[in-house]
């Protein structure tokens, strides 16, 4: 299996390069050439294995440049009971949200409580080994621009990770308070966190511009070091993804929620798109799909995307109680549009160019044909998801985050617009105590205590919902990091960061 970028696919590199190096040197994203294909026989088969097996038969399908053991020791090391709790790292639960049965799938249980856990505790496993095969002996700098919970869990795949060093940026004012406590006492001697006057795509725009700068790429070489990446632009942090989707399908057969062959609707809260990129991976590779719903904020460029072909990001920006998709620039659309282009990297290069020159562009005819037969798009603006988390408490005794509360609101408004009652699996993507201030307000709408870790201990006094254990242990733990900076100054602190004088 060989892999292309999205911006020019005359050449090609092995996933071990692909992983090692990010993102390619034109601006592009890699893409794996043809997708292996699932039949009906090989999920049946999965039917009767774990999570861990799963994982296993599907990445290797992917990685034909590393070993069978490779691969096993990979997901051995990463979805183990001590991280997530439990064997199987991504269950599912099944609720009754005003009349409909969705089923919740809960991607949170890892050790950051976010659902980049699942993807961010097998990449470093992923990157170390694609050193060995590619990396010519220069140390791994991992860059990583974050809204929320890609950080934290990034951080703490790559902590005291041999020939890796990790810099985080995230955005002053656009994570919660429990986000950035997480990312600022973050442990290791490998890691740096710093904050940036500006939103998530600022830290985005400037990070993938430090990426693929000739100048600083040549300054890491001379000190034998090559950037990386841990944001889902990497190739190695998005197939991890494509596992859940495929593994919750096996569940929901099991569990006598779908017949094996039968499709499911597929419901994910995003701004970056990955997450849903992935779930449409698997479909690719065979997984029965009908429909699938992507749930936006009140950013909700990704819905007016879907609904008229325009992508704009020309538009006012929003902080919301869902911080994780604050995102106007959604990267991984540009992995979908180069498979709903046929593949045509010069088409996909034009919309990207478009998006830096203009902040916008049209898609064809045909690529918003293709895009609205597979995909919904729907927003929940602050009162709806506030609303939908009381509301799911109320009828289920069920608490949710912000994120979740946005796909379980745009799923209900697609059920009711459409009548489909096609089975339903929602992509629950963060604890409810990371985002405790809006849950406890929306759950309880009283006086707010003034410390986030009394809001924790008071929303699990009123609803019994347990604290997961990493966030609990946060309480008094001292900060490590303080540094914010403009975006124009996060080269000069990458190479600080490192210690290299310019």
């Amino acid at each position: 299996m060989l892999y292309h970028s999205t911006q020019d696919k005359s050449k090609s590199v092995s996933s071990a390069q692909a992983i090692a190096q990010g993102i390619s040197k034109d601006g592009g994203l890699f893409v794996p050439e043809s997708f292996p294909k699932l039949s009906l026989v090989d999920l049946d088969t999965m039917l009767s294995k774990s999570y861990q097996q799963r994982a296993k038969y599907i990445i290797g399908q992917f990685l034909t440049d590393f070993s069978q053991k490779e691969i096993s020791d990979c997901v051995d090391n990463a979805y183990t009971v001590e991280k997530f709790g439990g064997d199987n790292p991504a269950p599912i639960s099944t609720v009754t949200f005003n009349g409909d049965e969705v089923n919740l799938l809960e991607l949170w249980h890892g050790p950051t409580c976010a659902f980049k856990d699942m993807a961010l505790q097998i990449l470093p496993h992923f990157l170390t080994k694609s050193l060995q095969k590619v990396g010519g002996g220069k140390d791994a700098v991992i860059l990583v621009a974050t809204s929320g919970d890609t950080g934290k869990a990034a951080l703490e795949g790559f902590r005291d990770v041999d020939h890796t060093k990790i810099i985080v940026f995230y955005p002053v004012n656009g994570v919660s308070a429990m986000q950035k406590h997480q990312m600022n006492t973050q442990e290791g001697d490998n890691v740096y966190v710093c904050a940036i006057n500006g939103n998530f795509d600022d830290a985005q725009t400037a990070v993938k511009k430090i990426f693929t700068d000739p100048e600083t790429a040549a300054i890491l070489d001379e000190n034998g070091m090559m950037f990386s990446s841990a944001n889902s632009i990497n190739w190695g942090r998005l197939l991890p993804q494509i596992v859940y989707y495929i593994s919750a399908y096996c569940d929901m057969v099991n569990l006598g929620k779908v017949k094996l062959g039968e499709k499911i609707n597929i419901t994910v809260p995003t701004g970056n798109f990955g997450n849903i990129l992935a779930a449409y991976y698997a479909f690719e590779m065979g997984l029965p799909v009908n429909k699938f719903i992507c749930a936006s904020n009140s950013n909700n460029v990704l819905t007016d995307f879907i609904n008229t072909g325009v992508y704009d990001k020309n538009r006012e920006f929003y902080t919301t109680v869902s911080p994780s998709m604050d995102i106007l620039v959604s990267s991984n659309l540009e992995r979908l549009l180069f498979i709903m282009s046929g593949e045509n990297d010069a088409e996909t290069k034009g919309y990207m160019d478009a998006l830096k020159s203009e902040g916008r562009y049209e898609v064809s005819a045909t690529i918003k044909e293709k895009i609205s037969a597979m995909f919904y798009g729907g927003f929940a603006d602050e009162q709806t998801t506030e609303k939908t988390i009381h509301d799911l408490y109320a009828q289920e005794h069920y608490l949710c985050d912000t994120h979740t509360a946005v796909a379980v609101a745009v799923c209900d408004e697609y059920i009711k617009k459409t009548g489909d009652k096609t089975p339903v699996v929602i992509a629950s993507t963060a604890s409810p105590y990371k985002f405790s201030k809006a849950v406890l307000s929306a759950v309880d709408g009283g006086k707010l205590p003034e410390s986030e870790f009394d809001m924790v201990e008071k929303l699990n006094e009123l609803t019994g919902a347990p604290v997961p254990a990493p966030l609990a242990s946060l309480r008094g733990k001292k900060s490590r990091f303080f540094d914010v900076t403009d975006k124009e100054g996060m080269q000069a602190v990458v190479l600080g960061a490192l210690g290299i004088d310019k």
